[in-house]
């Protein structure tokens, strides 16, 4: 059972902050891939706007 809980204990001490690193660069990702949405749809609508499209 000391083996097991030994095991458990380095298991969690190693990746402890690994999923902090995980969880930062995907909500970095995300983050910009949401920016990149948002300016692709400001520039459609203003793309309609001055060419005269009919809403």
């Amino acid at each position: 059972m000391k083996k097991v809980l030994l095991i458990k204990e380095i298991y969690l001490e190693a990746f402890k902050n690994l999923g902090h690193i995980i969880l930062k660069q995907y909500f970095k990702a995300f983050s910009i891939f949401c920016f990149c949405l948002i300016a692709l749809v400001i520039y459609a609508f203003l793309f309609r706007v001055f060419t005269g499209f009919s809403f």
